[in-house]
């Protein structure tokens, strides 16, 4: 099997090659680990570090790790997310002297919480997962809450009554996110119709564009993406069409404003970073899941673009209050009907 390392991260020359040892005798003493040793720090990205979505994002929060604290870093991206190629590529990662080891997204919980019990003496995490053990912890930002925002502004600036919400894998935050954008939907009007789409792929550009061609098609005018590099196809079409797009994960507003009327940011770079630090300070959560919410809007939070009515944008900050000060309620299951990938 052929690992690829991003030509990127390689012309940063940040981190070693997977296939060089972790270095231990030169770490500055910020970046110790909580027993005086050197923390090297191995992270597993199930996807492309250049996506420019989740993968991306929780690769800033290890080089932020990596600058900021002193650790020694190397990471594995562009694995499938199939369960025994992660388990696979977490064994290396433990076996290659890693004092803690990341996987980033929750399609890693059952092979992080397999490897972590044969390896006692590494700290194993999960970002945006649900496992605990007793060496293994997970870090969930809420990006639930930033979709259900989403969700509230769809249903107050669609022209046409329907909306759309596309992802690729069925992983539990994209569960949950698309839980959260179809309830703050039917909260603010039930009478806006949701179509909602897992097509199976995060990555494929294509797939995404007929995706959304095919919900345009049915009326949609505002579309939620939950998407990595794939999200591409989307805009392309949400431009061909005149569609806006809500995006995630980071602020798109900001990157094409024309198209992105809103992003329910969620910055999953911060559960990795604080996951370093915390084995860095000796504060390890082991066996805990440790949430990151609205009540921190550094953290979690809707951006809207200029053109949103200054209505809608107070409507949008009294639910985001209601939400941080639990006086609204975000669900996490949704059982309606789903959009059929076209062919």
């Amino acid at each position: 099997m052929t690992h690829t390392l991003s030509r990127r991260r390689m012309a940063l020359g940040t981190a070693a090659l997977l296939a060089t040892p972790f270095l231990t005798g030169c770490a500055a003493q910020r970046g110790l680990g909580g027993d005086g040793r050197a923390l090297s720090v191995g992270a597993l990205f199930a996807g492309k570090v250049d996506d420019r979505g989740f993968m991306e994002s929780g690769w800033r929060g290890l080089e932020r790790a990596r600058t900021e604290l002193g650790v020694q870093t190397r990471f594995i991206d562009n694995i499938q997310p199939r369960k025994e190629l992660l388990a696979a590529e977490l064994t290396r990662l433990a076996s290659g002297g890693a004092g803690l080891v990341i996987a980033h997204g929750g399609q890693n919980n059952e092979a992080c919480a397999e490897v972590a019990a044969r390896f006692p003496d590494t700290k194993f995490v999960v970002t945006q997962g649900a496992v605990t053990g007793a060496n293994l912890a997970s870090y969930d930002v809420l990006q639930e809450e930033s979709a259900y925002l989403g969700g509230v502004l769809a249903a107050l600036t669609t022209r046409t009554g329907v909306v759309g919400h596309m992802s690729g894998i069925r992983v539990r935050p994209g569960l949950k996110g698309r839980a959260a954008y179809v309830a703050g939907v039917r909260a603010t009007d039930p009478k806006v119709r949701v179509l909602t789409n897992f097509s199976g792929h995060q990555d494929d550009n294509a797939l995404s564009k007929r995706v959304a061609l095919a919900q345009m098609a049915q009326g949609a005018d505002v579309i939620f993406t939950m998407l990595n590099a794939g999200r591409d196809g989307v805009t392309q079409a949400c431009r061909e069409k005149g569609t806006r797009q809500i995006g995630n994960v980071i602020d798109w507003v900001t990157v094409d404003p024309s198209v992105f009327v809103a992003s329910a940011v969620a910055d999953v770079s911060i559960g990795v970073y604080q996951a370093v630090r915390d084995v860095r300070a000796g504060t390890f959560p082991a066996g805990q899941v440790r949430k990151v919410g609205l009540a921190d809007p550094q953290a979690v939070r809707l951006t809207m673009a200029a053109d949103v009515p200054a209505a809608v944008k107070a409507r949008i900050e009294q639910v985001a209050d209601d939400i941080a000060k639990g006086r609204r309620h975000v669900p996490e299951a949704y059982d309606g009907p789903e959009f059929a990938t076209p062919a």
